[in-house]
């Protein structure tokens, strides 16, 4: 594991915990792109396009269940 990988691995496992503190909920899916991005396979800005994307979709999952 590169030093990289290590830092990054850190900054995840930093990231859930400040999350948790919070009382918010990690969904599964968040945090294998996090692991993703910790091992390199995708950059921070994939990353964010894929959240934003799953989000976008629950979100209208719950607008056409409720509308």
């Amino acid at each position: 594991m590169s030093p990289l990988e290590k830092k990054q691995i850190a900054a995840v496992n930093a990231a859930d915990a400040i999350t948790a503190i919070g009382g918010a909920p990690i969904s599964s899916y968040a945090q294998s792109l996090s692991v993703s991005w910790a091992h390199g396979e995708l950059t921070g800005k994939q990353m964010k396009q894929a959240l934003l994307a799953n989000h976008r979709r629950i979100a209208e999952q719950e607008h056409q269940s409720h509308g």
